[in-house]
C-alpha cells in the first residue's frame, strides 16, 4: 500500500512543524531572558548592593578617625580647660563604634577589600589603639606633656594613616561600584541587541509562515476553483445530455408510436364502416378504439412532459400558457399566473431550462408545501427575465443541512445561464422562489 502523503497533509505537517519550531524558539528565548535578569538580580544584590553597604560602612568608620583627630587636636590645645585624661570617655565611645563599624563591613568582603588590605586595616587600628592605652595612661600618672608629646609623635600620623587607607578603600569600592553599573549596562545592551535580533527573527518566520500559506491558499483555491468548474462543466454536460435524452424520447414518442396509434385508430374506424350494422364487432371495435386514443393521449402528454415540443415551435410564453393550467388540472393546485412587461424572444436553450426551474418549483409546492393555491409571476424587464414562484405554504425547512437534487439541479441551471437563484422564506410562512437571468442570456442571437 502506497502510504506517501498527500500535499495536503505535507503542508499541514510542513505548518504544525514551523509553529513547533516558533513556539520553541520563543520558549528558548524567554528562558534565556531569564536567566539574563536572574544574572542581573545576582550582580546588583551581590556586588552593587553589598558594595553601597559597604562604602556605608567605611563612611562610618572614617567619619569615626575623623572624630578622633579632631578630638586629638583640641586635647594640644593650650585653651582647653580638661585635662587630657578626661578625653578617655569620648576615645572609647568611638572604639566601640570603630570595633562595631569593621564587623558590620567585614559582612561585606565579597565587595570589599581584599584580605592584605583588611589585614593592615586592623594591624593599624590595633596599634592604634595601643599607643592610645599608653597616652592614656601617662596622662593618668601625670605625665601631661610626654602623652602630648606622643599625641603629636605617634596617634596623629597613624590617624592620618587610617583615614588615608579608608579614603583609598572607599575609592576601590567606588571603583567596583562604577564597573558593576558598566556590567549591568553591558548585559542590558547584549540583551537589548539580542531581543532586537530575536524579534527580526521572528517577524521574518512570520513573514515566511504567512508567504506560506498565502501560496499554500492560493492554491488550495485554485484547486477548489478548478473542481468547481468541473463540477459545473459536469453538471451541464449532465443536464445537457438529459434535456437532449429527453427531447430525443419525446420526439420518438410524439412521431413514432403516436403516429401508430393515429393509424390503429383510423383502421379501426375504416373497419367498423366496412360491418353490417347490426354487426355484435361494433362494440368491440368501438372499445379497442377507445384504449388506442386514450393511450395516444398518455404518450403525448408524457411527450409534452418529457420535452413540450411547444418550446422549440411556439416558444416560452406559449409553453407556459399551456403548461400552467395542465399542472392544475394534475394537482388542483390554483395557480395564479401574471406576465408583465414589453416581452422579448427567449430561444430554446434558455427557454428550457427556465421550464425545468417552474416545473421543479410547482412540483415541490404541490408534494410538500401543503398550500393549495400559488403565484407564478414572469416578468420582462430591460436588462433581466425574472420568474418567481410564491406560496404561503409551511416553507421550506431543509433537514440536517441536506439540499435536494432538485435544488442543486435547479441552480446550475440558472448558472448555466449565468443567472441568479434563491430561495428564502417568507415572514407570514411560505417560500419564495426568485430567478434572475441577464436578457442577453436569453434571446435566440446570444445561443
Amino acid at each position: 500500500m502506497d502510504k506517501t502523503p498527500s500535499p495536503q497533509q505535507a503542508s499541514t505537517r510542513g505548518l504544525y512543524l514551523g509553529l513547533l519550531i516558533t513556539i520553541l524558539a520563543v520558549l528558548a528565548y524567554a528562558a534565556y531572558i531569564t536567566f539574563q535578569f536572574a544574572g542581573l538580580r545576582k550582580l546588583q544584590s551581590e556586588m552593587v548592593d553589598r558594595n553601597r553597604r559597604d562604602s556605608l560602612q567605611l563612611l562610618r568608620i572614617q567619619n569615626d578617625l575623623n572624630s578622633l583627630g579632631l578630638a586629638m587636636r583640641d586635647m594640644q590645645d593650650p585653651s582647653e580647660p580638661y585635662p587630657i585624661a578626661a578625653w578617655a570617655p569620648q576615645f572609647e565611645r568611638i572604639r566601640t563604634d570603630l570595633v562595631d563599624a569593621l564587623r558590620q563591613e567585614s559582612l561585606f568582603t565579597a565587595a570589599g577589600p581584599t584580605s592584605d588590605q583588611r589585614l593592615y586595616l586592623n594591624q593599624s587600628l590595633a596599634q592604634f589603639w595601643d599607643a592610645v592605652d599608653r597616652m592614656f595612661a601617662l596622662a593618668e600618672n601625670g605625665f601631661e606633656a610626654e602623652a602630648g608629646q606622643q599625641i603629636r609623635d605617634t596617634l596623629q600620623p597613624r590617624q592620618a594613616a587610617l583615614a588615608s587607607t579608608v579614603s583609598r578603600l572607599l575609592v576601590q569600592n567606588n571603583e567596583a561600584e562604577e564597573r558593576a553599573a558598566l556590567g549591568i549596562s553591558e548585559i542590558y545592551d547584549r540583551v537589548q541587541r539580542q531581543l532586537y535580533a530575536f524579534l527580526a527573527a521572528i517577524l521574518i518566520a512570520i513573514v515566511v509562515t504567512s508567504l506560506y500559506l498565502i501560496r499554500y491558499n492560493r492554491l488550495l483555491f485554485a484547486h477548489v476553483a478548478e473542481l468547481s468548474s468541473q463540477r459545473s462543466d459536469l453538471a451541464q454536460k449532465l443536464i445537457a445530455t438529459q434535456e437532449s435524452t429527453l427531447r430525443h424520447i419525446s420526439r420518438e414518442l410524439h412521431d413514432e408510436f403516436g403516429q401508430v396509434l393515429t393509424a390503429i385508430g383510423s383502421l379501426l374506424r375504416r373497419t367498423g364502416k366496412h360491418l353490417p350494422t347490426d354487426s355484435p364487432m361494433h362494440t368491440d371495435l368501438q372499445e379497442v378504439q377507445e384504449i388506442a386514443q386514450g393511450t395516444l393521449n398518455n404518450i403525448r402528454s408524457l411527450s409534452q412532459a418529457l420535452h413540450p415540443v411547444l418550446l422549440d415551435e411556439a416558444g416560452l410564453e406559449a409553453t407556459l400558457d399551456w403548461y400552467i393550467p395542465t399542472v392544475e388540472r394534475q394537482t388542483g393546485l390554483v395557480l395564479h399566473y401574471e406576465k408583465s412587461g414589453a416581452s422579448y424572444s427567449v430561444g430554446p436553450s434558455a427557454g428550457v431550462q427556465i421550464y425545468r426551474v417552474l416545473q421543479e418549483a410547482l412540483n415541490n409546492v404541490a408534494r410538500h408545501s401543503g398550500a393549495k393555491e400559488a403565484w407564478v409571476r414572469l416578468q420582462f424587464q430591460p436588462a433581466a427575465l425574472i420568474l418567481e414562484v410564491e406560496d404561503h405554504g409551511k416553507g421550506f425547512l431543509p433537514m440536517d443541512g441536506h439540499t435536494g437534487i432538485g435544488l442543486v439541479a435547479m441552480r446550475e441551471r440558472a448558472e448555466i445561464l449565468g443567472g441568479r437563484i434563491s430561495i428564502s422564506p417568507l415572514s407570514g410562512g411560505g417560500t419564495l422562489l426568485h430567478l434572475d437571468i441577464p436578457r442577453e442570456r436569453v434571446e435566440p442571437h446570444v445561443e
